[in-house]
């Protein structure tokens, strides 16, 4: 037990893992899906600035999409994997607040990204003949600007809000890394509030993008049932369906992770549900795309 706040220098990681088999299992397996998420969305970040055609809105936010992939996984696997390696859990507090805001500026930066996407997606099937005017190169790079804007924003206030507490419960963190929630139960001064406010701001933020999700998408399927020839709705719905494949693995699995009732949390279901939300997405989105 730590005495006091001051006093935590390092925090201890959830191992995935006991035995020094599964531990290097948990490694090569982690370097796969690594690799496998650099090469897929490097090829995509690489195709997308060499070939002038796809210098379209719509490749333009896949490309910002695929470079957040890669931070967003940077930030958490080759750490874990380094303490599968190393056969340790150690993370130092200042690492640990760093990968608390690299996470979120990504993750929320992605967010924002898709629902920037949706909206691509929405003038392209339901007013094309507007859609150059709308978003002409300025107007996507404002988009794209405040979508990161955005993410970094929620990434220092959070991140702010996390680390302003004193932690001396443990610096056991339940995690494999450092995550807000599990952060926010070794605190030592009564953290209900912040609890509560990290909660309340999360899900505003959340259910606006989502809500306006929602809404471009119920417009664009009412647009595409309504184009005569099959040929054309089925042109329509491939352009619609990756985006909304992505969007879907995110959503439900971000909101699993900060949603589910106490009651059904274990650490072994908190560490699956964490590598679906975090390393799933950006291995798999250049796969669907």
């Amino acid at each position: 037990q730590m005495s006091n706040g001051s006093s935590v220098t390092q925090f201890l990681l959830l191992a995935f893992a006991d035995t020094r088999e599964l531990q290097l299992l948990h490694f090569w397996l982690f370097l796969g899906i690594y690799l496998a998420a650099l090469l897929g969305n490097g090829l995509i970040i690489t195709s997308i600035t060499a070939d002038h055609h796809l210098h379209t809105p719509m490749y333009f936010f896949l490309l910002n999409l695929s470079i957040i992939d890669l931070g967003c996984i940077s930030t958490t696997v080759p750490k874990s994997m380094a303490n599968s390696l190393w056969d340790t859990t150690v993370i130092s507090y200042y690492r640990c607040a760093a990968q608390v805001f690299w996470f979120l500026f990504f993750v929320s930066s992605e967010y924002y990204l898709l629902t920037v996407m949706a909206y691509d997606r929405y003038v392209a099937i339901c007013r094309p003949l507007h859609y150059g005017t709308l978003l002409d190169s300025r107007a996507c790079t404002k988009m794209a600007a405040a979508a990161w804007g955005g993410g970094f924003l929620n990434a220092v206030l959070h991140t702010a809000n996390t680390f302003s507490i004193p932690f001396c419960q443990d610096n056991a963190v339940d995690q494999f890394f450092c995550e807000i929630p599990q952060l926010l139960k070794l605190s030592c001064s009564d953290s209900y509030v912040r609890k509560a406010g990290f909660t309340v701001v999360s899900l505003c933020v959340a259910c606006g993008c989502f809500l306006f999700l929602v809404l471009s998408y119920v417009q664009i399927f009412v647009a595409v049932l309504r184009i005569p020839s099959e040929q054309g709705r089925c042109k329509a719905f491939s352009t619609c369906l990756p985006h909304l494949a992505v969007v879907s693995l995110f959503a439900s699995s971000a909101m699993f992770a900060y949603l589910k009732p106490p009651s059904i949390s274990s650490p072994a279901l908190n560490l699956l549900v964490a590598v679906v939300y975090s390393v799933v997405p950006p291995a798999v989105n250049p796969l669907i795309y």
